[in-house]
């Protein structure tokens, strides 16, 4: 019944919060200056009026009627656009309606609706490149009726999102129009749209293109240059990907649609201190805390800034020589492992799909030659170029770059980086493997920190190995995004909890939500031998724990194994704790005190064997059956929870586990 769904989800629930003199550079030269208003305070008004290429004079990309450019792609590109765009000839724009809208607020789905709100944009973008590729004329009715049809909506954005509008959660309110993630893409699609087809579409009708511009501007444009409220402006609040990803579709659409010079100056300045604000909070060492599927849209949204001021400036504005800039492209090859393995703590996938044309044109930007070859080797393995490149939600300001910069792209060596050692001293996550320039033997992980870091779980202290590239003990990631996920339920879900991270429970307590919840005592070594990581994580759990301390040390010995040394003192005798390891395939009993989980299929024969003492800890297997199609994605049906309960542990004292 309907009333039964309305009663599921609490319409009210706060949402999750992620808690969480500068000198221009030209030419990307110069060293940086404070970090504060990095980019923005070095620049007038008036200087980037004199800066910045007047409405109607940019031209970052071929446009319809520019043939040569479009005419030179390749023909498996070409075709592979045309037969996608094909299928979308003559189709209907699905409309959702407001019921489909409020299942968020009754039964907290949110993929129904935004299946159907990203369909209708990756339906448009697909037609629209297709008609700029085969230039024919056969695809420009279904543009301007589903132009059309996405002017008509209500609201861009999702329900999810609507939390940002007064109201909050429910109906979107027609009297003030809010900019969240995708009302922002939304705008980018269409400003690109009237960008390549202005020609073709002012034929069918000038009204096609005074309406983008219209609806652009009261959605997007006034909203954004009027009000500093939201919070992912940043203005004496948090932030976090949010920030670049909307600056970089907002900058997008001011350089195309707005044509009032004053306007389109101003917005440009409060832009770059709109990102001036996610900067400013950036740790000086690039981490990014919200993981490498975020960085996409975190430091890959940020580069998308820097390279359209540049374009737009003629290269006269340039902060491609920033340090941190430059750490923050970085991240992405640091934390990554092997194959399609990434270090994945937070809500990020441990198969992320990292965007391969902007890591390249990152790394081209600030002169990186790993970051390029690492590009070229994401590319390689998602099959870039075979087929039609897909921008998630339409997006067309990642297509447009990608299909002129593929030619390039695949004439670099792909190359993996295999960084031996790794170490982020703000984010407080370290990363080293037995050898460096291969995936062969051990790779560990581990992570301090503090729980109320963006897209947080309650995992301070935990760790993940792999062993030749392949994963064994794992951070599960996240399931599909409901309601619930960024609400005051959020850990209630079970893969946010300590209990199911590789950390111990302390007298049946988890680990807490907080910014008090933190590490303490955090240090790292690194050498030749190997690598050690030591924390105390006593503080990362709530007084109920009663634990004075909790001294973890994993250490990666080169070549042989990583070993776990934990030593405690609890307040109180008669303590019990209980250590859970996440295991990616099923472990079984080898014989005592020794658990072996299997080889992944094809790798190496000897699998896993994980050594502890029998008379300290009695062991079980859990098997946790995999539903969510997210979590499938990387792990298949099951994942294993290794449970060790410590048998009558005294109230000070020390235990080891071997993993060779």
């Amino acid at each position: 019944m309907v009333t039964n769904r309305r009663q599921v989800v609490n319409r009210c629930a706060l949402p999750f919060a992620v808690l969480a003199g500068s000198l221009i550079l030209l030419g990307g030269g110069a060293e940086a200056g404070g970090k504060e208003g990095r980019l923005s305070s070095g620049l007038s008004i008036d200087s980037l009026g004199a800066l910045i290429v007047g409405p109607g004079e940019w031209r970052p990309f071929p446009r319809y009627r520019d043939r040569s450019q479009w005419r030179s792609l390749s023909p498996v590109l070409r075709e592979a656009h045309i037969r996608s765009a094909e299928q979308y000839r003559g189709a209907d724009w699905v409309t959702p309606t407001a019921t489909e809208f409020l299942e968020f607020v009754w039964t907290g789905d949110r993929s129904g609706y935004q299946d159907i709100s990203f369909g209708r944009r990756e339906q448009l973008a697909s037609l629209v490149l297709a008609e700029c590729i085969e230039a024919e004329g056969r695809f420009v009715d279904d543009i301007v009726n589903g132009i059309w049809s996405i002017c008509e909506e209500t609201y861009w954005g999702v329900p999810a999102h609507l939390n940002i509008q007064r109201e909050g959660y429910g109906l979107p309110d027609v009297t003030e129009p809010t900019v969240d993630l995708f009302a922002a893409e939304t705008a980018s699609l269409l400003a690109w749209t009237w960008y390549l087809l202005e020609d073709t579409l002012d034929r069918i009708s000038p009204l096609v293109g005074r309406r983008i511009a219209h609806e652009v501007e009261r959605r997007i444009l006034s909203v954004n240059l009027q009000r500093d409220d939201f919070w992912w402006m940043g203005f004496g609040q948090w932030t976090n990907n949010w920030n670049p990803w909307i600056c970089s579709n907002w900058f997008a659409s001011v350089l195309i649609l707005e044509k009032d010079p004053d306007r389109r100056t101003r917005s440009v300045h409060k832009i770059l201190r709109v990102l001036d604000n996610f900067l400013d909070l950036y740790p000086d060492d690039g981490g990014c805390d919200e993981g490498p599927t975020y960085w996409n849209r975190a430091g890959g949204s940020l580069y998308d800034c820097l390279e359209l001021l540049a374009k737009a400036s003629g290269g006269r504005i340039n902060y491609f020589g920033d340090p941190l800039v430059r750490e923050i492209s970085r991240y992405i090859y640091r934390v990554h492992i092997a194959g399609p393995w990434f270090i994945n703590f937070a809500d990020a996938a441990a198969q992320p799909a990292i965007d391969a044309p902007t890591v390249y044109r990152y790394g081209r930007s600030i002169g990186d030659s790993t970051m390029m070859q690492f590009a070229a080797f994401l590319a390689r393995e998602q099959g870039l170029g075979q087929g039609a490149l897909r921008g998630r939600f339409g997006v067309l300001g990642r297509v447009l770059p990608a299909l002129f910069t593929l030619d390039e792209l695949e004439g670099v060596e792909p190359a993996e980086p295999y960084l031996r050692d790794i170490w982020m001293p703000d984010l407080q996550v370290m990363g080293a493997r037995s050898f460096a320039r291969s995936a062969k033997g051990l790779f560990l992980a581990a992570k301090g920190g503090h729980n109320a870091e963006s897209h947080n779980h309650n995992d301070v202290g935990s760790f993940i190995i792999y062993a030749d590239g392949e994963p064994v003990i794992i951070d599960v990631g996240v399931e599909t995004y409901t309601a619930k996920t960024f609400s005051e339920d959020r850990y209630s879900i079970w893969t946010m909890q300590s209990a199911y991270h590789n950390l111990p429970t302390i007298n049946g307590v988890m680990q807490q939500e907080g910014r008090a919840f933190e590490a303490q005592q955090v240090s790292y070594q690194v050498d030749d031998a190997g690598a050690t990581f030591q924390l105390d994580l006593a503080r990362a759990y709530p007084a109920q724990a009663a634990v004075g301390r909790w001294l973890r040390t994993v250490t990666l010995t080169r070549g042989r194994s990583v070993t776990l040394y934990d030593q405690y003192a609890m307040e109180n005798e008669g303590a019990q704790f209980q250590l859970t390891l996440m295991a990616a395939r099923k472990p079984s009993l080898l014989r005592a005190g020794v658990l072996r989980v299997p080889p992944a299929s094809g790798s190496a024969p000897r699998g896993m064997e994980i050594s502890f003492d029998q008379t300290l800890f009695q062991a079980e297997i859990e098997e946790i059956e995999i539903n969510d199609p997210q979590l499938r994605s990387s792990w298949g049906d099951a994942v294993f929870r290794i449970l060790l309960s410590a048998l009558s542990p005294p109230r000070e004292g020390d235990f080891s586990i071997v993993f060779r």
